[in-house]
């Protein structure tokens, strides 16, 4: 199993009803290893905000967070880099039941994730900040003072040519 970048392990046990909340905040060598997982020059800093808590009798745990980094990202248009902005919340939650999984699985996108199981007694809340990082960075970064513009089309390219179709098409003049 390869080791997570940014990994801070809680067991199940130190989990209660009551929340208990934690403070995460990535170190440069973290960032470092993060951003290489990200395909993109630079993660200058990471922090995540997580509170968990033992939820339905103890069966399944709720961890809510806010993520929040400054990154380098490589601007789609002109590729150079562009400082860009994460501050987003997520929710996650994961069970200590074994895993059934049905033997069709229909995907519902108006539906919650079903909760993830629990490995070893533990939840990476560091993983699961990177996991968020990940889907909540700008996935077309753009410079603020560049737009795109599409490529001229085939007719701006060339001259106008008549077809030999239309020659045929037009009027004969008597000679």
């Amino acid at each position: 199993m390869i080791s997570p970048e940014f990994s801070r392990l809680i067991a199940l046990d130190r989990i209660g009803v009551k929340e208990k909340s934690f403070e995460l905040d990535a170190s440069r060598e973290e960032c470092a290893l993060l951003a290489t997982r990200l395909g993109i020059p630079e993660v200058c800093s990471l922090r995540a905000e997580i509170a968990v808590k033992l939820i339905h009798g103890g069966k399944r745990v709720r961890l809510k967070g806010r993520v929040q980094a400054e990154l380098i990202q490589t601007c789609v248009v002109t590729l150079e880099p562009v400082a860009t902005h994460v501050n987003e919340e997520f929710t996650r939650h994961f069970t200590v039941e074994e895993s059934r999984l049905p033997v069709e699985v229909v995907i519902d996108m108006e539906e919650d994730d079903p909760p993830e199981p629990i490995e070893d007694g533990q939840i990476d809340m560091g993983e699961a900040a990177a996991e968020h990082l990940a889907l909540a960075m700008d996935s077309f970064p753009r410079r603020p003072d560049v737009s795109f513009a599409p490529p001229p089309e085939a007719s701006q390219l060339e001259p106008t040519r008549i077809s030999p179709f239309e020659l045929l098409a037009l009027p004969r003049k008597k000679i």
